[in-house]
């Protein structure tokens, strides 16, 4: 019996990952920018750099060119928020002391001039200590498979940005391969896209936007986790959904080196409710927020290399931990066609 319960539970996950992967592919036929807009968009100013650090990219590769990303993400938390909102400086000392370190590799390929697939792999080492009581891990983090699709570009001429269409399914492959044990809270860093509950199958669906206005470029996106009803001593388990949101501006000062300054803006928001209906038994039932803000650096290394560093601190919160986030990341870029192109 257990063993199709299982089976059953597997089978209506792939049932929804092709529900929300699904819309992506079959509008990408119906809905694109024309040769024409993607030529003068590429004409445009755009000058090779890292971009943001807390969102991958808004606009996607183009057809034929790939990126590896290294990211090396942290957390130092030892102060935690009460059941109100309110700045950093209302939150206490304990009960949970964390500290994380989180390393991922995320890989993007320009499948067409419209549609990116990417993958992302991860480890987690933690130590914490929680009411008094000690724990430690490493392992194996989440695996990610996501599809972007982009139905309209910018317009280098006018107000228009880019809108990405992204779709993210998130395999619990820390509890599935190695066991690794969730860190107090149960969350990926603020900051980390997709913010999913550690260790629980996760469909994340988003809309991006970006514009570029020399020498700025702005950024936008909003993204809703549903995850996939879990099980503990037997008892069928629900979570509430997450949003995530993220506003970021760059300032590029040296076009040659790609090298400027990015001020972003990271949300979390533990909602009191479910896609599918059920009533919230796990987790942090009267919900939570997280509102952190990062300035970071972005530097041009080569002709296939760039890469930025910064910290995001937190600003205020609610039921969760107050924490900073040291972070670097490198892209490396690889294109068929021999030139590397901003996305």
């Amino acid at each position: 019996m257990s063993l199709f319960l299982f089976d059953i539970g597997h089978l209506k996950a792939i049932v929804l990952v092709a529900l929300f992967l699904a819309p992506s592919l079959t509008q990408a036929l119906e809905w694109t920018p024309s040769d024409e807009e993607i030529a003068t968009y590429r004409k445009s100013w755009n000058p090779f750099s890292h971009g943001p650090v807390l969102l991958q990219a808004v606009d996607i590769q183009p057809k034929g060119q790939l990126s590896v990303r290294e990211f090396l993400f942290s957390q130092i938390g030892e102060n935690s928020f009460g059941n109100q909102l309110g700045f950093a400086s209302h939150s206490k000392h304990g009960p949970v002391h964390l500290y994380s370190l989180s390393p991922s590799v995320n890989a993007a390929y320009g499948l067409t001039n419209h549609i990116e697939l990417g993958a992302a792999i991860s480890m987690n080492s933690f130590w914490a200590r929680q009411n008094s009581q000690m724990t430690t891990d490493t392992g194996l983090g989440d695996t990610s498979v996501i599809v972007k699709y982009r139905p309209m570009i910018q317009d280098p001429d006018g107000w228009r940005p880019s809108f990405t269409h992204f779709s993210q399914v998130v395999l619990p492959t820390s509890r599935w391969i190695t066991g690794t044990e969730r860190p107090p809270g149960g969350f990926s860093p603020l900051g980390r896209l997709p913010n999913t509950r550690f260790g629980e199958l996760g469909i994340t669906q988003g809309i991006m936007a970006r514009k570029n206005i020399q020498p700025f470029r702005l950024n936008a996106a909003v993204f809703y986790t549903y995850s996939a009803p879990g099980s503990d001593s037997g008892m069928t388990t629900y979570t509430g959904d997450v949003i995530n949101t993220r506003l970021i501006f760059e300032h590029i000062l040296d076009d040659k080196r790609g090298f400027g300054y990015n001020v972003e803006v990271s949300t979390l928001h533990g909602l009191t409710w479910r896609a599918d209906g059920h009533v919230i038994n796990r987790g942090q039932r009267n919900g939570f927020t997280i509102i952190g803000v990062e300035p970071a650096l972005q530097w041009r290394m080569g002709e296939q290399w760039v890469a930025a560093a910064g910290c995001l601190f937190t600003v205020a919160g609610q039921n969760a931990i107050n924490a900073v986030y040291p972070n670097i990341s490198v892209f490396w870029y690889w294109s068929k066609t021999g030139k590397v192109m901003m996305r």
